[in-house]
């Protein structure tokens, strides 16, 4: 049977509107490839002035008003270039000086644009804390505004305070919840006090791609209320994501009052029916993760260890942490370590004997 010519017309634009879209694909993804390798190659030469005036100041005795001098004369030289003031220039020293004896550090930094480099340079203090975020910033590939929340959030000091404690049975060796943080900051809901669930998972929905940015890269929305049904019932679950990397469905359950051992029930159930009759059969078995209010450690470890299925218990926290406290708290940190340290004991040095005059 011959098709129509209308048909043959709609197949023939069907066919050139997918090699259209092909077409705007290679585009944006040389405009990208580009701007990163121009954003690799600025960095670098920030690097590498930075590195002559850290040596002109150590071997030439340069100063403040010699980088003033030298941005002038870039001025006169290449009139209209920007991005090289007096105040830049030194922040180019700094730059590298922070850096140079980071070997594995200062390839990362190159991934990052420069204004991400000079919001950790500015904000963070310790070598420590700036590998942190040069590394996590490149990782989850933050952008400026969710660097600065991270920042504003103080991820470094929780990170170092308080380190994710999972129970035994949910460890395993490939590293699985490793991406899962043990409390995700919600602040940007603005829910009031007394919220419901209802509350949370509208504002959830509503603040998805930031909510998307707080569980991690690789993260893939799949669906609210995910209709599961087992037998002739029907159910919903809260929020279905697949993690690429993981590659397994993510069930995430929303309580908003403290945790209890009986949620861990339900969660199990879900993470069964998902496992038999959602999951492909190439994909891992699903995690569930049951975000509260609030939980008390010591009973999520009891209520884990005994349980084989994969199920994580999260905290969501609906404002910024106490940034000073945090601070205050990691500071008796590092001057913990640094008392427990051995002290080197000084080499005892042979005094010799002092020589008798001899009065003539």
């Amino acid at each position: 049977m011959n098709k129509s010519p209308r048909t043959t017309i709609k197949v023939g634009k069907a066919r050139s509107l997918e090699a259209f879209h092909d077409i705007v694909a290679l585009i944006e993804r040389a405009r990208s490839q580009s701007m990163h390798a121009v954003n690799a190659l600025l960095v670098d030469l920030y690097w590498q002035i930075g590195q002559r005036v850290s040596r002109r100041i150590e071997s030439d005795g340069w100063g403040k008003s010699t980088v003033i001098d030298l941005s002038a004369h870039v001025q006169q030289q290449q009139p209209g270039l920007r991005g090289f003031s007096a105040q830049n220039i030194w922040r180019m020293r700094q730059f590298f000086e922070a850096y140079q004896h980071e070997p594995i550090l200062s390839p990362l930094v190159r991934e990052l644009s420069w204004t991400h480099n000079l919001i950790i340079l500015g904000q963070a203090k310790r070598s420590d804390e700036r590998e942190f975020y040069v590394r996590m910033a490149a990782q989850e590939r933050w952008s400026k505004r969710e660097l600065e929340r991270q920042f504003r959030l103080s991820a470094f000091a929780r990170a170092t305070l308080t380190p994710p404690k999972l129970s035994p049975a949910v460890r395993d060796p490939t590293g699985a919840t490793s991406a899962f943080k043990d409390s995700y900051f919600v602040e940007f809901l603005d829910l009031p006090e007394g919220h419901s669930e209802t509350d949370l998972h509208r504002g959830l929905l509503r603040q998805l791609r930031q909510f998307l940015i707080e569980l991690g890269r690789d993260f893939c929305f799949v669906g609210s209320e995910f209709p599961v049904q087992v037998g002739g019932r029907d159910f919903a679950l809260d929020l279905l994501f697949f993690h690429r990397g993981l590659n397994c469905l993510v069930a995430i359950e929303l309580k908003v009052d403290r945790f209890e051992p009986e949620h861990l029930g339900k969660l199990s159930f879900y993470l069964e029916a998902l496992d038999r009759d959602v999951k492909k059969p190439h994909e891992n078995p699903a995690i569930g993760v049951l975000l509260c209010a609030s939980k008390d450690t010591e009973v999520v470890e009891y209520a884990l260890s005994r349980s084989l299925s994969p199920a994580l218990i999260a905290e969501y926290r609906t404002q910024l942490p106490n940034k000073a406290l945090l601070q205050a708290k990691l500071h008796e940190l590092y001057q913990r370590t640094l008392d427990e340290q051995p002290i080197a004991q000084a080499p005892i040095k042979a005094i010799a004997p002092r020589r008798k005059r001899v009065r003539s």
